[in-house]
């Protein structure tokens, strides 16, 4: 009986040093095949595989840009709520003037993350969604907010997150959340 247990141990340790060698150089064929195949119509696919890299918005820039929101807004009389999300729609500043109504914080949480995932301003976006029916599911969404407010924060063509007001009118909220961007405009070349 045991010699039979051991028969069986010594064939199980071959099959599995033989899936471990064979994986050790089908892994090695894959790193050569990807290192001859640069240039070539597939090296995209296989590049797909490695690690992307992504310009984020820094929780400094994030203040700054909330900041010079919601002074714009005062500037004009107006006790306001502005949101700043990352890349992801994740909420990495919201700043609630003292007088501003309790619902604006999830108002301007709402339009920055709409800015963000329709890579739009809320105003673009809330045009567009009431124009022409094929859009208008799109409102029917979570979290999704179609009113003006909401501007994504860009660098060149890559949307690295968004920033949404609310408690004044909508021309107002548009004009702050852009006057918050315009704050930084600089640092986003």
């Amino acid at each position: 009986m045991k010699n039979l247990a051991r028969m069986v141990l010594a064939v199980a340790l071959k099959m599995l040093a033989a899936v471990g060698i064979a994986a050790l150089l089908c892994g090695g064929a894959n790193a050569q095949e990807s290192a001859t195949t640069q240039g070539a119509p597939n090296a995209q696919a296989h590049a797909n595989q490695g690690v992307v890299m992504q310009r984020n918005l820094s929780l400094g820039m994030a203040r700054t840009i909330a900041e010079a929101s919601l002074a714009a807004c005062r500037e004009k009389g107006y006790h306001t709520t502005v949101a700043v999300v990352d890349r992801a729609g994740q909420v990495l500043v919201i700043l609630r003037d003292e007088q501003a109504s309790p619902q604006t914080a999830e108002m301007a949480r709402r339009k920055a993350y709409t800015a963000r995932m329709f890579r739009t301003t809320t105003q673009e976006f809330q045009k567009r969604t009431a124009e022409n029916p094929q859009y208008a599911a799109q409102r029917n969404l979570t979290d999704i907010l179609a009113l003006s407010g909401g501007a994504p924060i860009k660098v060149g063509d890559d949307t690295i997150g968004a920033v949404g007001s609310a408690g004044s009118t909508l021309e107002q909220d548009d004009a702050c959340a852009k006057a918050g961007i315009a704050k930084v405009a600089e640092l986003l070349k």
